[in-house]
């Protein structure tokens, strides 16, 4: 199974890397808590992977940590909850947000995120609220340094973050009056803090 990946990133979308390792490039599914953490194209880049191997093909996931990765597998031993709804529960919270909504059972808050229905998120808190607190202290980070990403034109970068919302299960009208608010606020001038802040404002409704 493959554990671990370093190499060059060829390419990245909020959902996705290419990562080219010794001339082979393996694509891989990420979460947005590692895309916003990713270097720019052309650089090293190292990944903890979870490796899901099926009868008509191999998946591989993809963790700027060995932390997130911890956490990825931990919500698929809740029955239900597969690979693709366990990379949006990481992506429309942080870790440590997730972490705390588990742990203090809050169903409001994880019945916001896409695909997550009450007694999904009844399940969650049920069977991780003890599991997942070991998981509460960054004990295991190992990213290596952030490389922010420069601005990019207005209408590519609503454009991007509405690919991801919409990859992550949002409807179309609440992503684009998300990303209206959030471009209008001014603050969000790169792809990664225009996701982050849309994300916010889905999640209060």
């Amino acid at each position: 199974m493959i554990a671990y990946l370093s190499g060059k990133l060829l390419a990245r979308q909020a959902a996705s890397v290419i990562v080219d390792v010794n001339g082979v490039g393996y694509e891989v599914s990420i979460p947005l808590s590692t895309f916003y953490d990713l270097e720019e194209p052309g650089a090293a880049v190292q990944l903890s992977i979870y490796t899901q191997v099926r009868e008509d093909a191999i998946q591989l996931y993809g963790f700027k940590t060995p932390r997130e990765r911890e956490i990825f597998v931990t919500l698929l031993t809740v029955n239900g909850v597969g690979p693709k709804l366990a990379l949006a529960m990481l992506s429309g919270l942080s870790p440590d947000e997730l972490i705390s909504a588990i742990r203090s059972g809050d169903l409001a808050r994880l019945t916001r995120l896409p695909g997550v229905g009450r007694k999904t998120a009844e399940r969650l808190v049920l069977e991780l609220r003890d599991k997942i607190a070991t998981l509460a202290t960054p004990g295991l980070e190992g990213a290596v340094g952030v490389t922010p990403t420069p601005a990019t034109p207005a209408d590519a970068l609503r454009e991007d973050a509405l690919s991801a919302l919409l990859n992550l299960g949002y409807q179309r009208a609440a992503a684009d009056k998300a990303i209206k608010t959030a471009t209008g606020e001014g603050a969000a001038n790169t792809v990664q803090a225009l996701i982050r802040r849309s994300l916010q404002l889905l999640a209060k409704g």
